[in-house]
């Protein structure tokens, strides 16, 4: 373990469960690596780049620089009048969410149709967050109606060129949407990511249950956010605020996690496995000979755990070799060094002890069992959807005697909605023969969610 600390900035650690022992010819290397953020202070001096100091005052830089900026995207369509508390909700949910601003951090507030305007402060700019500004956005919040479709890719553009207006290290979007996107193509809304992606994180929330779970949980996926579902408009409010709050939180943007390989090795995959699953293999950019960057966005207090797999070049017993080195990278927004925040080593051991290279780390092994979980949801609810039962009941099964195996309870009580449990051990169920959408949405929504491995 390693770690990087600075009195006014939170301290990173980095912590690699594997087991390091392969038998003779061995190749394949897995490492659970566990990243935590913790004790950002405010105690004075000038922050690293990208890293926010105290919520109200950066010391060495004008005052009028926020630490951090949001945009709250609001779904105006005409379907958020029926029922007509859908737009009610959302207009308290978002009031909720202006109250929870900090003092001087920057915001704005787009009511989402088939275009994008500008409801809160207008005129392609951000207002500061205080006791004024806030009454201010609030009031404006009324002339939120609702009428027209929905094309959230012109959303994400309008909270992109917003924020790309401010020096905010942190910059945040907020999406409330109750419908599919039905007025801009998937290859829109696509390009609308990608041109978003690494500009800005987003959580975005589907209200009701008339909106398409894959769409909102990849406009998270891509833009590092967290989704969910909030099936009762009621309880947008309490949602927004505490999503705020955890925006709030956040004090260091940008974050990579650099894996760098010697000669010979390859990447099999990257992926976070908590507090979701999130494949990032994908994502990686070069970063030097042998190195590559993965994105894992912006950090509070808080604690990830990463997933990495290497295949080695075969070797005899005795040898042992760095199969990976993993390491935290903070970028220089001035186009500097990059700061090392903290790093851990994956290492390969080659042993004729059965015992020792048979064993699996138990991190390993819980964590790939949660993204087989994941995956097993994903597939048995695609089933279920085009009438291949069988198939649904097989995949579903397996996910209730993984969530059972795994303690993940909270996946469990969703999994027990829509099919009835013979027996979790086997994974034995069978499907129920009416379920509420809500409840499979719900279920498909928080499917990559897991459970941290038990110490």
């Amino acid at each position: 373990m390693a770690n990087f600390s600075k009195s006014n900035v939170p301290q990173f650690s980095v912590d690699v469960y594997q087991n390091e022992f392969l038998p003779e010819g061995g190749r394949e290397v897995n490492a659970i690596v566990t990243v935590t953020s913790t004790g950002g202070g405010t105690t004075g001096g000038i922050p690293l780049a990208g890293v926010s100091a105290s919520p109200s005052y950066i010391p060495g830089a004008a005052p009028e620089v926020p630490t951090a900026a949001v945009v709250i995207m609001v779904d105006c369509s005409g379907s958020m009048d029926y029922p007509p508390t859908k737009m009610r909700g959302a207009r308290e949910a978002t009031a909720a969410a202006i109250d929870a601003l900090r003092d001087g951090v920057a915001f704005a507030v787009v009511a989402g149709t088939h275009l994008a305007k500008e409801v809160y402060p207008g005129q392609g700019r951000l207002a500061t967050a205080d006791d004024g500004t806030r009454a201010q956005a609030r009031n404006a919040l009324r002339a939120l109606t609702a009428g027209g479709g929905t094309a959230i890719g012109t959303w994400l553009k309008l909270a992109d060129r917003l924020l790309a207006g401010s020096e905010a290290p942190i910059r945040h979007g907020i999406l409330l949407t109750d419908g599919r996107n039905e007025h801009e193509s998937p290859q829109d809304l696509a390009a609308a990511l990608e041109a978003c992606a690494g500009r800005f994180t987003c959580d975005a929330r589907g209200v009701g249950t008339d909106w398409e779970v894959k769409e909102v949980t990849g406009i998270a996926s891509a833009l590092l956010g967290t989704a969910d579902i909030v099936a009762d408009p009621a309880s947008l409010a309490a949602d927004f605020t505490r999503m705020m709050e955890n925006a709030m939180g956040k004090e260091v943007a940008d974050v990579n996690l650099r894996l760098w390989t010697p000669v010979g090795v390859e990447i099999k995959f990257v992926k976070q496995v908590a507090p979701t699953v999130e494949e990032l293999t994908s994502r990686r950019t070069g970063a030097g000979p042998r190195a590559g960057d993965y994105p894992t966005g912006s950090w509070g207090d808080e604690s990830r755990d990463y997933h990495v797999c290497v295949t080695v070049p075969e070797a005899g017993v005795g040898q042992e070799m760095l199969a990976a080195r993993v390491s935290l990278i903070l970028p220089d927004t001035a186009g500097g060094t990059p700061q090392t925040l903290s790093q851990g080593l994956v290492r390969a051991v080659w042993t004729d002890d059965m015992a020792a290279s048979t064993s699996i780390n138990p991190q390993v092994a819980h964590y790939t069992g949660q993204a087989e979980l994941a995956q097993a949801i994903q597939q048995g609810l695609d089933a279920r959807k085009s009438g291949d039962f069988d198939g649904a009941t097989s995949k579903l099964g397996r996910a209730v005697q993984l969530a059972a195996a795994s303690g993940n309870a909270d996946t469990a009580k969703l999994l027990a909605k829509v099919v009835d449990v013979v027996d979790e051990a086997t994974g034995t169920v069978r499907l129920k023969a009416k379920v509420a959408e809500a409840d499979e949405m719900t279920l498909e929504t928080r499917s990559t969610k897991t459970v941290r491995v038990k110490k």
